[in-house]
């Protein structure tokens, strides 16, 4: 890739994505292969006036490595040092930039169990600080790079130098990077279309929406009170507008966690812990799964529902029409970033406060008092498909249809 290309790509990840502020601490997680794009990110974030930029690097070889060699008693370790530098980059406002390069499967041959043991310890450990990114106390973005292994698993048939170049055009269409456009421009144009959307939505203030597609889901959803859909970016407290997801093409919203009922099948795979689950299945009574089903990698999916007792209820519910243009792509990613973008979607585990009024603010048993679900967890799944129907409930009973053969009509 072009090194202009990756600058334009690095100034929107840092301007439109994270939005540093002047003065601002930035923290980048990277990959070692991706330097070059980080570099560039370093360079884009200094010239928007950054106070410091630091970077955690890491190498998912190594942490294949880490998994397949460790004992579960050493992984499970969390050293102070790291829960330290987490409180202290809370406490200097800072901005967090993930640039993602991720193989989907990479530890499929690990041990479901080793895994589960060691991601539960550190969500445990680490849980109090879930709020700085989930409340959107300062901003945060995730962008993504290609590697040759994961654009091999989305393009087999392609040698790995095609397949790297189609990944790229891939990625960089979804995130409006072209060499004659103003991407920055383009987002925030973007961003006003979605803001159309949740406008609509937000004033229906729907109690249940009801899902139905020819593959078998017919699931209702009921809606916390006093909602907010949400969609493209997002503010802090302060009021910085940052794009936590790009690309992100989703009106999102809070489901009440204890009502929730019917069925759902997922129309896309869901790489989770570095496993993939495939043709996979959940069941919903009152708001909780009551029973499952996948045609690969079940017991991730159970590692998954057994995390804590918020995994087995709903926090998001997203709406993507079928025709947009990452669904357009007709190219399964493996990755969730780009995959929810694609269709609607649902999220098991913590909700987002700022999907209901005065969320930000409240404390956790506020927020379980409205409706809202708690969870070491936040994992998306798709579930949209081209002849879904979509019927919104309000209060008194009377249905208002929003999507019609997989897209929006409201």
């Amino acid at each position: 890739m072009n090194s202009e290309i990756l600058k334009k790509y690095a100034k929107l990840a840092v301007v439109a994505g994270a939005n540093v502020q002047p003065g601002q601490l930035l923290v980048i997680s990277s990959s070692v292969t991706d330097w070059q794009f980080t570099e560039y990110c370093v360079e884009e974030a200094y010239k928007a006036g950054a106070s410091a930029v630091m970077i955690n690097w890491n190498d998912e070889n190594i942490s294949h490595m880490n998994y397949e060699y460790q004992s579960v008693e050493t992984l499970c370790e969390i050293p102070d040092w790291y829960e330290e530098k987490t409180k202290w980059e809370h406490e200097k406002k800072c901005a967090y930039l993930h640039i993602a390069s991720r193989t989907p499967g990479l530890l499929r041959d690990i041990d479901p169990e080793k895994i589960k043991q060691a991601s539960l310890a550190s969500m445990k450990r680490m849980r109090k600080y879930q709020a700085y990114t989930m409340n959107n106390l300062g901003q945060w973005s995730i962008v993504a790079l290609p590697n040759p292994k994961w654009a091999k698993i989305v393009f087999p048939d392609k040698s790995e130098e095609e397949a790297v170049q189609a990944l790229w055009d891939a990625i960089l269409f979804s995130v409006r990077v072209r060499e004659d456009n103003d991407p920055i421009a383009e987002w925030e144009q973007h961003d006003a279309e979605l803001l159309k959307h949740c406008d609509i939505l937000n004033a229906h203030q729907f109690k249940t929406m009801h899902f139905e597609s020819s593959n078998g889901t017919d699931l209702k959803v009921d809606l916390v009170k006093n909602h907010i859909w949400v969609g493209g970016g997002c503010k802090t407290p302060e009021g910085v507008f940052f794009n936590p997801n790009m690309p992100t093409e989703e009106c999102f919203c809070m489901p009440d966690r204890n009502n929730v009922n019917g069925k759902v099948y997922a129309t896309k795979p869901l790489n989770y812990n570095g496993k993939v689950i495939e043709d996979f299945w959940f069941e919903f009574k009152d708001g909780t799964v009551v029973d499952y089903g996948a045609a690969k990698e079940v017991e991730a999916l159970k590692a998954l529902l057994e995390t804590d007792e918020g995994s087995r209820h709903l926090g998001e519910v997203a709406l993507i029409s079928y025709d947009s243009p990452i669904s357009n792509l007709n190219i399964l990613f493996f990755n969730t970033l780009f995959d929810e973008n694609a269709s609607c979607h649902l999220a098991l585990g913590r909700c987002y406060p700022e999907n209901v009024e005065g969320g930000i603010e409240m404390e956790e048993e506020q927020l379980a008092a409205v409706g809202g679900n708690s969870s070491m967890n936040h994992v998306d799944f798709m579930f949209g498909t081209p002849d879904m129907k979509v019927t919104g409930i309000k209060e008194d009973g009377t249905e208002v249809p929003v999507f019609l053969n997989g897209n929006f009509i409201i």
